[in-house]
């Protein structure tokens, strides 16, 4: 058993303890996500909320394992599949073993295949990578392994939550969908058109488009086609820059419909939006901040924004995978010996501060837990986003949304 070691007294009350008690280590966690470029400012805020989640759920309880500390190490993969796997190899060579990642899907598959052929070729060196953003389905049908747990829910099992409000809603007749070009985009199409035909085969898919990701400077002409369309809804699993030039270009250019939306809050699109986004852009997504579900989470918010006074909890999840890792390194007995931690996040049950229960699926390592769907709205809202007025209300929600979902994961296990 380890004893505890309290960080910050210096060297020498270390070699005091001795090395037969035994000494607290830092347990890395690699955060590879974009901190330039484009996307900087959602990895970024990403960064803070693992930095904060770290420091506030873990290593100011004591830490793991009678006094390991959590500690983030930042890569930034220029949202680039092969600088993502070039900053893997870095992280596994300073003894990194647990990875999270989530902005791209295309960078999650690289990291995914990566992590596996590196845990075959090298068992005394294993890496864990949790995924906490990236939703392409194929990730835990497929393309799943055992070394891969993701903490959203997938594209296919948000658009099934997200379509059920749309299919109730009988003034929509005509849905216009667009989104990134890539293997997440092309899913979230897909599963819109699936979804609605089977629940409201009336409405009318007027278009349904990619565009480049990260590329486009000006949205003007795919809104004005949107709008020609006379769509009364759009559906896009557009994020980031992405996100608001898109959002900002269908709003500006008269369109007045609901805007369903993956990834439309915070990292400035709050802000950005402002009134225009009001009465049109709504999001479905884990966790429920506005109104705020418990007071834990109401006391952690006030926290980190008292820490990052411009940041936002944007990805209540990311709190949810620092705290179930921590759960399953104290279960496992053991940081070092992945396998064993694997096998505690398996089937794990975990209550999540932010409302909900979360059931980590041993079949495909895909988490089950509530979905909300919520409006940009300056009305009833407790925890605004980029120091604004405006933040999202929670209008409706899905409870466990995906449980019975199909997986074509056939996992082998080590």
């Amino acid at each position: 058993m380890k004893k505890k070691t309290i960080l910050g007294m210096g060297t020498a009350l270390a070699l005091t303890l001795g090395a037969s008690a035994g000494f607290a280590e830092n347990i890395k966690i690699a955060f590879i996500d974009p901190l330039s470029g484009p996307f900087a400012s959602t990895g970024t805020n990403g960064l803070h909320q693992y930095e904060f989640a770290a420091q506030a759920l873990v290593n100011d309880k004591g830490g793991v394992l009678g006094g390991d500390m959590f500690e983030i190490v930042p890569f930034d993969n220029k949202i680039s599949p092969k600088e993502s796997l070039i900053q893997l190899q870095v992280a596994i060579d300073q003894g990194v073993r647990y990875v999270v990642q989530g902005n791209s899907s295309g960078v999650a598959h690289a990291i995914t295949d990566a992590v596996a052929k590196h845990n075959r070729r090298n068992p005394d060196s294993r890496v864990l990578f949790l995924n906490y953003a990236a939703v392409d389905t194929a990730l835990t049908n497929e393309k799943c392994n055992f070394w891969h747990f993701r903490f959203d829910a997938n594209a296919d099992i948000k658009m099934d939550a997200l379509t059920d409000v749309i299919a109730a809603n009988e003034n929509i007749k005509k849905v216009y969908v667009i989104g990134q070009d890539y293997s997440f985009g092309k899913t979230v199409a897909e599963a819109a058109e699936k979804n609605l035909a089977e629940k409201r085969p009336d409405i009318e898919i007027v278009g349904n488009e990619l565009h480049p990701i990260g590329k486009v400077k000006d949205f003007t002409p795919y809104a004005r086609k949107i709008v020609a369309s006379e769509a009364d809804a759009v559906i896009t699993g557009n994020w980031g820059s992405d996100m608001l030039g898109l959002g900002k270009a269908v709003i500006e250019n008269g369109f007045s419909g609901p805007i369903y939306t993956y990834y439309a809050a915070g990292s400035g699109m709050t802000a950005a939006f402002g009134e225009t986004g009001k009465g049109s852009i709504r999001l479905i997504g884990e966790g429920q901040i506005n109104p705020p579900p418990s007071d834990e989470a109401t006391a952690y918010y006030e926290a980190f924004k008292a820490k990052y006074p411009d940041g936002n909890i944007d990805q209540p999840r990311i709190s949810n995978v620092i705290a179930m890792l921590a759960k399953a390194i104290e279960e496992a007995g053991t940081a070092t010996d992945v396998v064993a931690v694997a096998n505690a996040l398996e089937g794990m049950e975990f209550e999540s501060m932010w409302g909900t229960k979360i059931y980590m699926r041993p079949d495909d390592h895909q988490a089950i837990q509530n979905l909300h769907v919520g409006a940009h709205t300056d009305e009833n809202i407790t925890f605004p986003y980029d120091n604004s007025d405006y933040g999202l209300l929670s209008e409706s929600t899905v409870e466990m949304a995906g449980m019975d979902s199909a997986t074509t994961c056939d996992m082998k296990r080590p």
